[in-house]
């Protein structure tokens, strides 16, 4: 935790401490940040340290204030976060962005195969929700809009399926043994889309549905755990 700079009493008296509400510690204003959109004030560090720990691990896309008793439930601009991260954390920000995006858009989705994973185009049609083929133009794929499975006309989408069943070159069914704790791919205990750990820490996030989860015993990572990992960042 950053040490508070405490002062002789006329100087607070010109110039005052405020408050952090993360780390609890007192601080000149000069080293605070005001989220525009709310007007809660926090000490950058800390700021900083949150909107750092959300971007890596990829929970949030639109990040909130970091109080949970914030009573406008704001939100920090991207001039805002540009402003308090590096080059490379703003970049990983906008591709998340840019992900979410496309999950949320009934006319994209995700290639499933694990070596492409482009944006594939669907079809606009007056019901969504109805599987549909889908060929993706980079790796020439063809799967189902809904179940990620290879195309099955006038089936249903079968429930425990893997999501692709022709591997693409380069590709076998080795690499694809849940069962393993290293296994290098690993399906998304949601959505069933396959996902390559290259390295790294254990915590996953699945572009595909925005499932976080862990690598190694598959079991769900909510928001909780990542305001635990913060705290210990302040405390340390």
């Amino acid at each position: 935790m950053t040490t508070a700079r405490y002062r002789p009493n006329r100087e607070l008296a010109m110039d005052p401490l405020v408050s952090c509400k993360l780390c609890l510690g007192e601080f000149p204003l000069e080293q605070m940040t005001t989220i525009t959109q709310c007007q809660c004030v926090f000490c950058t560090l800390c700021l900083k340290q949150y909107v750092e720990l959300l971007i890596k691990e990829g929970l949030e896309t639109a990040i909130s204030c970091p109080d949970s008793a914030c009573p406008k439930r704001g939100h920090l601009q991207e001039n805002e976060i540009e402003c308090m991260v590096a080059t490379e954390v703003m970049q990983r920000y906008k591709k998340l962005q840019f992900e979410r995006e496309v999950l949320l858009d009934p006319c994209r989705t995700w290639c499933p195969s694990s070596t492409c994973q482009a944006v594939c185009q669907l079809k606009e049609t007056d019901s969504p929700a109805l599987p549909q083929l889908v060929q993706c133009a980079v790796c020439a794929l063809e799967f189902c809009s809904a179940c990620k499975a290879s195309w099955h006309p006038g089936q249903t989408c079968p429930e425990n399926i893997l999501p692709i069943t022709s591997f693409l070159p380069g590709e076998n069914s080795s690499f694809y043994k849940n069962e393993e704790d290293d296994a290098p791919i690993k399906r998304c205990p949601k959505c069933k889309v396959y996902i390559e750990r290259d390295e790294g820490c254990a915590q996953m996030m699945c572009k595909n549905c925005k499932h976080a989860f862990c690598w190694y015993c598959l079991e769900s990572l909510d928001v909780s755990w990542m305001l635990e990992t913060l705290l210990m960042f302040t405390e340390s």
